[in-house]
């Protein structure tokens, strides 16, 4: 058996994620796996201890101002503040400040339990580099036998690993795309580190936006009277000129009301009250309404009901007038029998000779 390609890529997993790692320079804060795996915080509790923990001293970290700048409610960020306390990571005291007032003093922990025991110190920032969260001091040891554990490193691993690199890598990517990650540093957790494939991210669906020049959709008519009267006109304008009683957002100009008339006077010559209009027109309106004219014309033309089914004309009764028997007729006369009679011959008046 040969010796083992040490720069060989890593086999990508068949299930889960798929860490695709650059070594970044600038612009990261360091998160330890105490907050990030935290198995008794909520999602949103973790999420918002990593950006408190990436903003820089003296940013105001307030239910307010966190409030003004995500998406969720004060009482949700209020909850995972609570639970960020709750579990050592978020201090909040109040303090008295300049003049007497009282300010809250809130601090931060990446490492609680170091926390408790005093032993946090705040790691120095270089002038031009990116803030890193203070870092606990690991507690000192207090056997000298175990300085020497350092010394025995890989030293010639380290050595002897940048041999193969002259030997083409069968990994389909570019070298530029690699070269961050490829690039042989003290650190022996980072040297063992494998090349990873860079997965190009899928690009963005286009918009589907109407060309210019393309045909807009014809607005339906505003319906209007069949039968239009001076009544019916003055009864559908008091009608849209009262709604701002029942619904003070629904304020129109006389314009307004003089071009949707007749679509109310529709609605009223096809049986429907005046109150059944008005709650049609104004019920559950958009907040805020900013154009109440175009609300009103869009319900008048889309909710129009159809008109009532003509019922069938009733025949009135007669009596005819040889028997007096009742019959359904648009005329007064006679009924069938005493006209089949007359027809028939003067035997069934009595007039034989």
């Amino acid at each position: 058996m040969g010796t083992q390609q040490v720069s060989a890529p890593s086999r990508v997993p068949s299930f889960g994620v798929v860490q695709v790692n650059i070594r970044l320079t600038d612009g990261y804060t360091i998160i330890s796996n105490r907050l990030s795996q935290h198995r008794g915080l909520s999602l949103l509790a973790i999420g918002l201890g990593t950006h408190i923990q990436s903003l820089p001293d003296g940013w105001r970290v307030g239910i307010k101002a966190l409030a003004a700048v995500f998406p969720e409610s004060e009482a949700r960020i209020a909850g995972a503040l609570r639970e960020l306390e709750q579990h050592g990571f978020l201090r909040r005291t109040r303090e008295r400040g300049r003049g007497g007032r009282l300010i809250t003093r809130t601090v931060f922990h990446n490492h609680p339990d170091a926390a408790a025991r005093g032993a946090v110190k705040a790691v120095p920032v270089p002038v031009g580099e990116a803030r890193v969260t203070p870092v606990p001091t690991p507690e000192p040891v207090p056997a000298p036998a175990t300085e020497p554990a350092p010394v025995p490193e890989p030293v010639p691993v380290l050595v002897t690993e940048p041999a193969p690199v002259p030997v083409p890598e069968p990994v389909p990517v570019p070298v530029t795309d690699l070269a961050p990650v490829l690039t042989p540093v003290p650190e022996p957790a980072a040297v063992r580190e494998e090349p990873t494939a860079v997965r190009e991210e899928p690009a963005p669906a286009p918009r589907l936006v109407p060309v210019p020049t393309a045909p807009r959709q014809q607005r339906a008519p505003l319906p209007g009277p069949d039968r239009p009267t001076e009544a019916l006109s003055a009864a559908a304008a008091d009608l849209l000129a009262g709604l701002r009683r029942t619904a003070p957002v629904f304020v129109l100009s006389e314009e307004d009301v003089r071009r949707l008339a007749p679509g109310v006077a529709a609605w009223l010559e096809r049986g429907v009250r005046p109150d059944a209009v008005r709650e049609a027109l104004t019920d559950d309106p958009p907040v805020p309404l900013r154009h109440p004219a175009k609300l009103l014309r869009h319900r008048l033309t889309v909710l129009l009901p159809p008109p009532l089914p003509v019922a069938a004309p009733v025949v009135p009764l007669q009596n005819c007038e040889d028997c007096d028997r009742a019959f359904r007729s648009s005329v007064p006369g006679v009924c069938r029998g005493c006209g089949e009679g007359r027809a028939g011959g003067g035997e069934w008046f009595g007039l034989s000779a």
